[in-house]
């Protein structure tokens, strides 16, 4: 089994950090903000559109993001798949914090730009969304056709027998591990992370007692969600691409699409002569390929498109 300082690991951990990393500048004027509801409103008026959604979807239902200008990358960064495979104490950290971190993220609730997607997909204009989030919000607020392009946290893989057990089952047998762990930690929402984890000091890390794998007993387990330095599977891509392929143009929102598992929709929506166009707070990186780029808070984005398509 190859070690975390393997130079293999290394090279791909290193680049999965230098995505982690990136800085996505402006590149584009913003499309005024008038023009920019009347363009995305005839744009889902044309023909049913794909929605893919980032963390900035989710920011209203407290669940941060890392890359705004109050984003958790500034005290913090995501795991990498090489560190749940290679590195155990990486590993130990990520579940303790997991562990409180969790139910915090189950207890969200989908906020109003959730439930403005499933309007937009009863009223026939939307195909589908593709969600880059894990919190399960999308499903939670009623979106039929969806694709959790990095899975969600409901599930957890172990890395050496693959068995899948149930996030929750997984739980209480880490409940059962640490009587009193949850009970002695006070969390407030600054302390949560977009993985669903909580910053947490290192003698409360050291104290929690991890459990193996339900089937093979190995403490190599992740979420099963795709995590930096790892691939989207390629039968969840293939049905992303599917629903992109059916639908009239593209519409992101909440999402600076630094990663390229993000950008592609936006490189292939292009390469077939779709509309494109982005609804977030920030800069993304397929601004200068959109059509229409609404700098603007997501909600009350969606709030304004219900009302000009009178929904």
């Amino acid at each position: 089994m190859s070690s975390f300082h393997d130079p293999a690991v290394q090279r791909v951990h290193s680049s999965a950090l230098r995505s982690i990393a990136r800085v996505v500048d402006e590149t584009v004027a913003p499309t005024p903000g008038k023009d920019a509801l009347a363009q995305i409103t005839a744009q889902l008026r044309a023909g049913p559109a794909l929605v893919l959604t980032g963390a900035g979807v989710s920011t209203d239902s407290g669940i941060p993001d890392y890359r705004s200008a109050g984003g958790r990358l500034r005290t913090g960064r995501p795991m990498t798949y090489q560190e749940f495979r290679h590195d155990p104490a990486a590993s130990h950290r990520y579940w303790a914090r997991g562990f409180i971190g969790w139910r915090t993220m189950r207890a969200a609730h989908p906020n109003r730009t959730h439930y403005a997607l499933v309007e937009l997909e009863r009223a026939g204009l939307l195909r589908g969304v593709v969600t880059q989030n894990v919190d399960g919000l999308h499903r939670a607020a009623g979106t039929e056709r969806l694709i959790h392009l990095h899975g969600d946290m409901e599930h957890v893989v172990c890395l050496d027998c693959g068995a899948v057990e149930d996030r929750a089952l997984f739980d209480a047998r880490l409940t059962a591990a640490n009587p009193g762990y949850r009970e002695s930690i006070v969390v407030d929402e600054s302390m949560v992370n977009p993985d669903g984890d909580v910053t947490l000091d290192q003698k409360t890390i050291d104290r929690f007692v991890m459990a193996g794998c339900h089937v093979c007993g190995s403490r190599r387990l992740k979420p099963d969600v795709v995590y930096f330095g790892e691939s989207v599977p390629a039968w969840r891509r293939h049905a992303a691409d599917r629903l992109l392929a059916e639908s009239s143009s593209l519409l992101i929102a909440g999402s600076s699409l630094a990663v390229m598992s993000g950008y592609r929709f936006v490189l292939e929506a292009r390469k077939a002569g779709k509309r494109v166009a982005v609804i977030n707070g920030g800069p993304g990186r397929g601004d200068a390929k959109a059509d229409t780029v609404w700098r603007t808070r997501v909600g009350p984005a969606f709030d304004d498109l219900l009302d000009a398509l009178e929904l």
